[in-house]
């Protein structure tokens, strides 16, 4: 079935997730998989490398509680990926693993990497099997939302009048531009010099399908879509620009900007709230997307969804793996603890939100976990990463407990 992207109805009962006050509370939806009748799905959970199993676990059991209130049954395959596969039958992505995937209603993936498997060559990299999948999917389509909720805008590192209220969504192309284009490798000069190279490459048809969906996906929200490009330099941006600012004729009720790439991680942090959706290349999607993470206090927050044109959705927080262990200052180590229970689980738990609303339509049951975990927060219960004085410091098997609770009261209170 082709991807289609619509309004939702009314739902049952109403998220407290932020919206912009100016803005209708608007959703976007993209079908990527057939609605079963009767509701049964299958999932394929690859819960892959570091915290991955740790959060995968919790998700799934909130997923399972809820479809059981909303008389939709789940079917799980774990499968698989990264460093696990490598270590389990030597490739970062079996054959098996993919194809498991494409036949499942959706993927609920965790993490991929570690530095276990960093001297490896490139075929044989954890993150080699997480391109392999995106590309084996058809998955062009990245939506990462970045919300600062009420409850923890004092856990930004900004100002509250700076973080207070932003809400905004980064769409990021997935299959082309740097990360897939040729030629790539590696060589040596004339004068022997060892090089490296990439080739930075998009064709129409990629930016166009990927210009489209952030033009709906702005449409349902504010109206507002700002495309960052680098095309003061590259071709491949220029032509970005080119094929983006055609397509705002299809859409005369969606405000179009374009913005430098350099000015959009400066504004991102200096006036996060005049975005509202922003549409990007692999690569500037990749680190935009993580640095408006950080406005909202803590990457272990944030869910996104990787969707294509037809066939399953692939869903995921967008944090790694978190390979450093306490004590050693690496890159995820900054973001929260780890390990030994100590992971925040929510953003792959709101990632089974999204997997609900765009993968199966099932929008009620996507509410429900949404306004789950918010009741967890106004509970005042906290992973390590968002825990600030006077919360109550819990880990991850706990956190993902409470907000089983909070599902269950929301019943009880209906």
């Amino acid at each position: 079935m082709m991807s289609t992207l619509h309004a939702n109805s009314t739902p049952l009962m109403t998220t407290t997730f932020p919206s912009k006050s100016v803005c209708p509370p608007k959703r976007t939806l993209i079908r990527c998989s057939a609605t079963k009748t009767p509701k049964h799905y299958n999932i394929t959970l690859l819960p892959g490398d570091g915290i991955g199993p740790e959060v995968v676990s919790v998700a799934k059991n909130v997923l399972s509680l809820v479809g059981s209130r909303h008389g939709i049954e789940f079917g799980f395959q774990e499968m698989p990926v990264g460093g696990a596969a490598l270590d389990l039958v030597g490739v970062p992505l079996p054959d098996e693993t993919l194809s498991v995937a494409k036949q499942s209603d959706a993927i609920l993936l965790g993490a991929i990497g570690g530095y276990k498997w960093d001297k490896n060559e490139k075929h044989l990299k954890p993150e080699t099997g997480l391109l392999q999948l995106r590309a084996g999917l058809g998955v062009f389509a990245n939506l990462r939302p970045a919300t600062v909720l009420p409850q923890l805008v004092d856990s930004s590192t900004l100002k509250k009048e700076v973080a207070e209220g932003v809400d905004l969504m980064v769409v990021r192309e997935l299959t082309g531009g740097i990360y897939f284009g040729q030629p790539r490798g590696f060589s040596t000069t004339e004068k022997g010099e060892e090089i490296g190279f990439n080739t930075e490459v998009y064709a129409t048809y990629e930016i166009d399908r990927i210009a489209r969906v952030a033009f709906e996906t702005a449409r349902k929200r504010c109206g507002k879509l700002c495309s960052v490009d680098k095309a003061n330099v590259l071709e491949a941006s220029m032509l970005w620009r080119k094929r983006v600012t055609l397509m705002a004729s299809d859409y005369p009720d969606v405000e179009l900007t374009h913005m430098y790439v350099d000015n959009a991680a400066m504004q991102l942090i200096r006036d996060p709230k005049q975005f509202d959706t922003i549409v990007t290349n692999n690569i500037f999607g990749d680190i935009l997307s993580d640095e408006a993470s950080m406005l909202t206090g803590s990457i272990g927050m944030l869910p996104s969804a990787c969707l294509g044109e037809s066939g399953p959705g692939l869903f995921e927080p967008i944090h790694g793996s978190a390979p450093d262990i306490a004590g050693q200052l690496g890159l995820f180590c900054l973001f929260y603890l780890i390990l030994q229970d100590k992971a925040n689980p929510l953003a792959t738990v709101l990632s089974v939100a999204m997997l609900l609303r765009y993968g199966l339509q099932e929008e009620y049951a996507a509410i429900t976990i949404e306004s789950a975990v918010l009741d967890t927060l106004n509970n005042g219960f906290r992973t390590g990463d968002i825990f600030s004085s006077g919360k109550k410091l819990v880990g991850c098997k706990e956190i993902g407990e409470e907000v089983m609770k909070s599902v269950i009261k929301l019943f009880r209170n209906r």
